[in-house]
């Protein structure tokens, strides 16, 4: 119950005043962290004091108590908006996913972040995509991405709460992977972070040499990174080391990353 209750407390917070630090976390990590702790208790607590379904669960006042708390739920969301408007809080300006602007075009004010239990790398110099699977192996030098680069104007909304808009130095995914056969294509990164796109998408996809009109920083994805317009920002892979293509489906992983 301690648990759920901190989970809503800091969802509403997070909603309405803003990316707020309590300590060394913000609200939105306290917020996560709390539901995730929470969901194996709940679980624990059905396993232990299992309730069998009873005839009366869904009688006609059962299901007008369910149909009532789930429209006073939304109106109460739609309350604490209009509030949230009204007052003037730091939450009126959240895109719908939650989050706040951070840094947009100017990409040193971004904030940096990675997964979970990743670390910033440090590729050598002798640094190279490799491309494999579908047809013939190739490598793709930093030099030969940044010659082929163009600008791309695209929206990184990152699950830690923040969103930028930036212009990268991009080349198009499907450029590098030519004619090649498959039904998905997995990007991986030097930590051995890595997702899984349907191969028909690599033309929505591109690989970043730079943004702002400079080299990625090592906290950005330095030598290239992957930009995946519309999607959150797990996805757009960081410190790329090399793509594969293969038969498997794309939603062949976990939804979220675990690692």
């Amino acid at each position: 119950t301690l648990l759920v209750m901190v989970t809503v407390v800091t969802g509403v917070l997070q909603a309405t005043g803003g990316a707020l630090t309590l300590g060394p976390v913000t609200t939105m990590q306290v917020h996560v962290g709390a539901a995730l702790l929470a969901m194996p208790l709940a679980l624990f607590h059905l396993v232990r004091r299992p309730v069998r379904p009873r005839r009366p669960d869904l009688d006609r006042r059962a299901l007008l108590g369910a149909g009532l708390l789930g429209v006073g739920g939304l109106a109460m969301m739609g309350a604490v908006e209009v509030l949230t408007r009204l007052a003037g809080l730091p939450g009126a300006t959240r895109r719908w996913t939650g989050s706040y602007e951070r840094g947009s075009g100017r990409p040193d004010q971004m904030p940096v972040t990675q997964w979970l239990d990743d670390r910033v790398p440090a590729p050598g110099e002798d640094w190279a995509l490799r491309v494999r699977g579908g047809g013939p192996e190739r490598t793709v030098t930093l030099d030969e991405l940044r010659a082929g680069a163009e600008p791309v104007d695209a929206l990184l909304d990152c699950t830690g709460g923040w969103y930028a808009r930036q212009t990268w130095g991009a080349v198009r995914l499907s450029q590098l992977l030519e004619q090649r056969s498959g039904r998905s294509v997995e990007v991986r990164s030097l930590t051995g972070y890595a997702r899984r796109f349907p191969l028909g998408a690599a033309g929505d996809l591109w690989v970043a040499t730079s943004v702002g009109g400079a080299d990625l920083s090592a906290g950005h994805g330095h030598p290239a990174r992957l930009v995946a317009p519309g999607r959150r920002g797990f996805w757009w892979v960081k410190w790329l080391d090399r793509i594969t293509v293969d038969d498997r489906p794309w939603w062949w992983q976990s939804p979220f990353p675990l690692t």
